[in-house]
């Protein structure tokens, strides 16, 4: 997938691509996924109880070989947090997720919304690097989704509790994740029109920007309580936000397709700068947070910081950094319209 290019409906019902891992290579191979069909309209008589929808038996070429799955799924684990977004956005019944740098008390990202109706029987089945599989199983999905870049030495016990769905990775490729997730329950034609509302959203509000700032650039930086801060690449979630708006970062900037970022020390400041420089901190409670909190004051309080010629906008860091998700998408691009005071043409 060239970047930058909106994806067509039919380019993203062809193949779901092996996908990108998270530290950011291209995709290593493209694998084709058995289109289903939907259901007949005109079907004469309600379908019989324990009855296939059409399309089903749906064979599925993914990341981890190929998954039968029989019958239409209803009951849906996702043990990744974009494909729990992806479950909401699809209207998939969420059964069980895997807990990811947020209040388990409060699971469920801001961008969402009020899901509180949509997840209310959803159970927390671990963390990411250690899911419950007893406790999965005891849920009985009729799907477990995630990616190989999470949980690859667990795929074997999972695909033995229900079939198991893998990506190649959670990031750059998450618009063709919500296509893959589709096709599994049997929603592709509904993923394919909400990425593409998405891309026209986001076209049109970026078109808008430009109409009013032509030359606006950006970055985002991102501390994470390292040495160095992160400047996030074009193959991140928000270089491929972005990309879809039309603003491109500042000629010469730093980038790499081997990484969703590329590491910036203090001395090397003034290579973030941009006409907007987002900046955000990944501050969750604890230890991890307050080194993150830490590092942002170094970089923030050293002389280079004020010769940055941009406008400086602290960013949600869950929403422009970790949604990686289409609510999360359109959540930044609400955001950026208010910044630049255009209309954010909301879904």
């Amino acid at each position: 997938m060239n970047r930058g290019k909106t994806l067509s409906a039919a380019a993203l019902g062809l193949s779901l691509l092996t996908l990108t891992a998270c530290g950011g290579t291209g995709p290593s191979a493209e694998s084709a996924v058995e289109s289903s069909a939907e259901p007949s309209a005109g079907s004469s008589a309600p379908a019989e109880a324990g009855a296939t929808a059409a399309g089903y038996p749906l064979t599925m070429t993914h990341a981890m070989g190929e998954t039968v799955i029989e019958e239409q799924p209803q009951r849906v684990v996702a043990l990744d947090p974009s494909y729990v977004d992806a479950a909401l956005l699809l209207d998939a019944e969420l059964v069980g997720y895997a807990e990811y740098r947020q209040d388990p008390e409060d699971p469920f990202a801001d961008y969402l919304g009020d899901v509180s109706a949509e997840t209310a029987e959803a159970v927390n089945v671990g963390t990411i690097a250690e899911p419950d599989l007893e406790q999965i199983a005891g849920l009985e999905p009729d799907l477990i989704v995630s990616a190989k870049v999470r949980q690859e030495a667990l795929y074997p016990q999972l695909e033995k509790i229900a079939p198991t769905v893998f990506s190649e990775s959670t990031g750059p490729t998450w618009k063709e994740n919500v296509v893959l997730l589709g096709e599994a329950l049997g929603k592709q034609e509904q993923a394919e029109q909400e990425v593409a509302d998405y891309e026209a959203r986001a076209a049109a509000v970026g078109e808008a920007i430009l109409e009013q700032d032509p030359d606006a650039t950006y970055s985002l930086l991102r501390f994470a309580g390292e040495d160095t801060a992160r400047l996030y690449s074009s193959d991140s979630f928000i270089g491929e936000i972005m990309a879809d708006m039309g603003i491109p970062r500042p000629e010469g900037a730093p980038d790499t397709t081997e990484s969703i970022f590329v590491p910036l020390s203090q001395e090397q400041i003034l290579e973030a700068d941009a006409d907007l420089v987002m900046v955000s901190t990944w501050a969750p409670d604890g230890a991890e947070g307050e080194a993150s909190r830490e590092q942002e004051e170094r970089f923030t309080t050293n002389p280079l910081w004020e010769r940055l010629e941009g406008e400086v906008l602290p960013v949600d860091d869950e929403t422009f950094v970790a949604s990686v998700s289409v609510q999360g998408a359109h959540a930044v691009i609400t955001q950026l319209a208010e910044h630049y005071g255009v209309d954010p043409q909301l879904p």
